[in-house]
């Protein structure tokens, strides 16, 4: 069976969700190859292994904590040529996105960004995107080289698949153009309590027609254990950080339930968040693009809504 090379995201070893998605997938085109950058292999192993990693390679170079991008993709493309693998697995983060295109680019093959599936017909690894607001699916597939595929967070439901991997070392060698940009200061994001934009089950976001007022999206979305999202125009207004920007500019989620207050829809929002499993939308507006891709609207004033919502919630706990 091909190998499949599958990029781990994690913090010193703990294992992100998206990489036991990543490794779903992988196992249905092929054998997972878990390749885990920087420190946290041997205490990733075990995880990685409940997930179908038939095998574990780390590179722990100290370029890789001391300068940007490039030293990961200079790894990455050296563990996986001599692999020849069917396909190469890469997280769609704003780091995963840049990653694969240096390695596309060091290894000359093609790159699909932002896959929600993959397959393999006829011996060829093809892959589906969700495109223009979710209006269209496209199959893709790399004519040249091994796949450099990123996929979005919550494209599939990990599956366990119980395998005892060896960890393997392996020596790289940096280059000198890799190491231009040098990270200087580090400072640990501050804990919410809440779960990860990018990974979280649940989103509920809040745009414009909160007037800056994101108490209400905050207290459902503690009471669901889901995260915060912000339209580009409450960010830009000061009214939530940008880390929390959901769109084309900002992040790129797919989770289960995504619910949508006072976010009229522009197709940058929507490109953020347009392959959700289930979309709850709740406007004053009636003709909001946003109710397009609703599956449940409420016409009505968020600041009622919201917190009707929340009482319920808690009351049925």
């Amino acid at each position: 069976m091909s190998t499949v090379v599958v990029l781990v995201e994690h913090t010193d070893g703990q294992v992100a969700k998206p990489a036991l998605e990543l490794l779903t997938l992988a196992r249905r085109i092929g054998e997972p190859v878990a390749v885990v950058l920087g420190a946290g292999a041997e205490t990733a192993a075990p995880k990685l292994g409940e997930y179908g990693a038939t095998k574990i390679i780390s590179v722990d170079d100290p370029a890789l904590d001391e300068f940007l991008i490039a030293p990961k993709a200079d790894a990455l493309a050296q563990v996986a040529q001599p692999l020849q693998p069917a396909a190469i697995l890469i997280s769609s983060t704003v780091d995963g996105k840049e990653i694969a295109a240096r390695v596309a680019f060091k290894l000359e093959s093609g790159l699909i960004t932002d896959a929600v599936d993959l397959e393999v017909v006829d011996g060829e690894v093809i892959t589906t995107q969700s495109v223009f607001a979710g209006n269209w699916s496209v199959r893709s597939k790399i004519t040249r080289g091994a796949p450099v595929i990123t996929v979005k967070a919550n494209a599939v439901a990990p599956e366990q698949a119980p395998a005892e991997p060896a960890v393997e070392t392996a020596a790289v060698t940096i280059g000198d153009a890799a190491r231009k940009a040098r990270i200087v200061k580090v400072e640990p994001k501050q804990a919410s309590g809440r779960p990860e934009l990018t990974e979280a089950a649940i989103v509920v976001a809040g745009g414009r027609g909160t007037g800056g007022n994101f108490g209400p999206v905050e207290e459902l979305a503690d009471v669901l254990g889901a995260a915060v999202g912000a339209s580009r125009a409450a960010v830009d207004s000061g009214w939530y950080p940008h880390a929390y920007q959901v769109g084309q500019t900002g992040k790129t989620v797919s989770p289960q339930l995504y619910v949508a207050a006072g976010i009229s829809g522009a197709i940058q929002h929507r490109a953020g968040m347009q392959t959700s499993k289930s979309i709850v939308v709740i406007n004053k507006d009636p003709e909001a693009p946003i109710f397009a891709l609703a599956d449940l609207g409420i016409v009505g004033d968020l600041h009622a809504v919201l917190p009707a919502v929340t009482a319920e919630v808690k009351s049925r706990k």
